[in-house]
């Protein structure tokens, strides 16, 4: 009879052990380790070229990039032109930065445009020889386009009966033409308009930096400006945008390009940066947040930047 007992009790605590195991095991499959950080810290170098759209690009990338986990270091936001930022990126002093594909094609790669421009091919050509060439992935391209464009005060265009371009080509030698050093230098700006038009000899040119170009329209000191399309002074201004009527200027798409190695040690960068680029859908938006900050408000380009990433449900 004792034996029996004491089989009872080793029996009952066998029991008894067989449970305390399951439970622990339930209670481990239940509360899973949480996850690591996705970029663990990783500091990535943003840069960007020198006027207000390239600054509110870029601290979009940064705050999207800062909302999953990744430092950001924004020393080089503000370099002086597309020739600068590519120096700066193939000689690893930045990680990406925003560039315009068919500014890419002209002035990096010295590539022709195709005739009739096309988005497609001009991104295509870019995005496999900056693989092969530099390195450097070029992620998707944004629904707008900022192309380069020619403006004038209404009432100036209306004095002179100015609409098109071929309407300035003729009377350009009346008128003092100001833009950005680069488009008296680069095949798509003064040279390239002279070919494709005929005339373009301007009575002066002056050269300016993107903060004073608008001024000096308004003052009188320039008649013609050299304009972007999404610049928020066009509508903000009421200014004449001119017509280009034998389609010289290509599609200007902007798109991330970052620096292959980085991407591959960090492939979120891609979905991360693609899902800001989707939100750029057309040139309204994109203007109506470089007036924020180019207009009478004077909001910070990285205040801008977030407001609109917040309000589209990407960073909170």
């Amino acid at each position: 009879m004792k034996l029996k007992g004491m089989w009872f009790r080793i029996l009952g605590l066998l029991v008894l052990l067989a449970f305390i195991t399951a439970c622990g095991n339930v209670g481990t499959t239940a509360s899973p380790s949480p996850a690591a950080p996705p970029a663990n810290g990783t500091t990535l170098r943003i840069g960007s070229k020198n006027f207000t759209e390239q600054f509110i690009l870029a601290e979009m990338y940064a705050a999207a990039l800062e909302a999953n986990g990744f430092t950001v270091d924004r020393a080089n936001i503000g370099l002086d032109n597309e020739a600068i930022a590519h120096q700066a990126i193939t000689s690893d002093q930045i990680d990406l930065y925003p560039e315009y594909v068919a500014t890419a094609l002209q002035a990096i790669l010295q590539e022709a445009l195709p005739s009739p421009p096309s988005r497609e091919e001009i991104y295509d050509r870019v995005k496999t020889a900056y693989a092969e060439r530099f390195n450097l992935e070029v992620l998707e391209p944004s629904g707008f386009e900022n192309n380069q464009a020619l403006a004038m005060t209404k009432a100036k265009a209306q004095e002179l009966g100015i609409a098109t371009y071929s309407d300035l080509s003729q009377k350009a030698g009346e008128l003092v033409l100001g833009g950005p050093a680069e488009f008296f230098e680069r095949p798509d700006g003064i040279r390239g308009l002279q070919q494709a038009y005929g005339g373009f000899q301007f009575r002066d040119s002056r050269q300016l930096t993107p903060s004073l170009r608008y001024p000096a329209l308004q003052d009188g000191t320039i008649d013609v400006v050299v304009a972007f399309s999404t610049d928020g002074e066009i509508a903000g201004l009421d200014l004449q945008l001119l017509e280009d009527d034998k389609q010289f200027y290509p599609p200007y798409q902007v798109a991330p390009v970052v620096r292959q190695n980085v991407l591959e040690a960090n492939p979120q960068i891609a979905e991360i940066l693609n899902r800001v680029t989707a939100e750029l859908d057309d040139p309204e938006t994109m203007a109506a947040l470089n007036w924020q900050v180019d207009g009478p408000d004077g909001r910070e380009p990285a205040d801008v930047a977030r407001a609109f990433l917040q309000e589209r449900g990407i960073v909170q």
